[in-house]
């Protein structure tokens, strides 16, 4: 028996190198990484952008209503979030009408009435809600226009006509979809709406003297945006 052991442990000692080295390698695994890496959706911070779209003149308009105009330009803003997912901001935007007005719109006595608006500008807050990368918003504030000359005949020959004033400012609202499809870019559509008022003619053919018309126009546009996240 005291020379079965020795001998027993030495063939242990020299098997067991020998059977370690058949044994699989062992293998190490780690948690996978995510297919997708996160985005982290940070509305808060300014933009710069540009967007394009149509215009279409209200029904007392002196423009033809049926006569849609292209138009397109820049805007830029500012957003914060706060409580949780509510959003407010403020945005400037200036944008170019091109395209004909139209004829115009008839009034009593058979004059021939037509102004065009070429510019619109606008400074609105606004106020939204964020899904992770979506926004709904809804916005108000001031509008501008350029100075709209009104044009006016009766049978073809050229008349002259007055008004109450240009109404080149006067309020607007509107709201729309925003989506951020990158770190620091989104894409909205928008509708918005601009208001100049009321007016009426004050001279011309005695027909049309007080005769009334308004300064409107509907808009739809899609834009893009860059922000200038903080913490992107």
């Amino acid at each position: 028996m005291k020379k079965l052991l020795p001998a027993t442990t030495a063939c242990i000692a020299f098997a067991a190198p020998a059977f370690a080295a058949d044994l699989p390698a062992r293998i190490y695994t780690k948690a996978p990484a995510s297919a997708v890496p996160e985005i982290l959706y940070n509305w808060t911070g300014f933009y710069v952008g540009g967007h394009i779209g149509g215009a279409l003149a209200g029904p007392d308009s002196l423009e033809e209503r049926q006569n849609g105009r292209l138009f397109g330009g820049v805007q830029l803003g500012i957003d914060r979030t706060f409580a949780g997912n509510w959003l407010m901001g403020a945005e400037v935007q200036f944008s170019g009408l091109a395209g004909n007005a139209g004829n115009g719109k008839t009034f009593p006595g058979g004059a021939m009435v037509s102004s065009k608006t070429n510019l619109l500008g606008s400074v609105t807050g606004r106020l939204g809600y964020t899904w992770g990368s979506l926004l709904l918003y809804a916005k108000g504030g001031y509008a501008v226009r350029d100075s709209a000359d009104v044009h006016a005949s009766v049978g073809g020959v050229p008349m002259t006509v007055t008004t109450a004033g240009p109404h080149r400012s006067g309020i607007t609202a509107g709201g729309g979809l925003e989506y951020m499809f990158e770190r620091n870019w989104s894409a909205k559509a928008e509708y918005q709406y601009y208001n100049f008022g009321d007016n009426h003619f004050t001279g011309g053919p005695a027909a049309l003297v007080g005769s009334r018309f308004r300064n409107d126009e509907h808009t739809v546009k899609l834009g893009i945006n860059y922000r200038f996240s903080q913490g992107s």
